[in-house]
């Protein structure tokens, strides 16, 4: 287990970051599948802007987390990278 791994789990003991985590997961694993997605397409963020239509500063702000995008969005980025979107609502899982 990674040392962030570690401190993730000594602080996700607290019933308040624990909420705030797991309200925050969805954002970030749309950052995590847009920055694989556009690596595995071999793109860099000019060139997917470039393909996308979409400037590099918003995918550099989508990549980063402080932008949240629409779907139309989201498929227009998967278009642009050869992509589908795919959205799926899972069974909770207790941290």
């Amino acid at each position: 287990m990674t040392d962030l791994e570690e401190l993730t789990n000594e602080l996700l003991q607290d019933e308040e970051f624990k909420k705030e985590y797991e309200s925050l997961q969805p954002e970030m694993e749309i950052t995590k599948a847009l920055m694989k997605a556009r690596h595995d397409a071999g793109l860099t963020q000019k060139e997917l802007s470039v393909k996308s239509g979409i400037s590099q500063a918003d995918i550099s702000r989508l990549e980063n987390g402080t932008r949240n995008p629409s779907v139309a969005l989201l498929r227009k980025l998967a278009d642009a990278m050869g992509r589908t979107l795919k959205i799926e609502f899972v069974p909770k899982v207790n941290i």
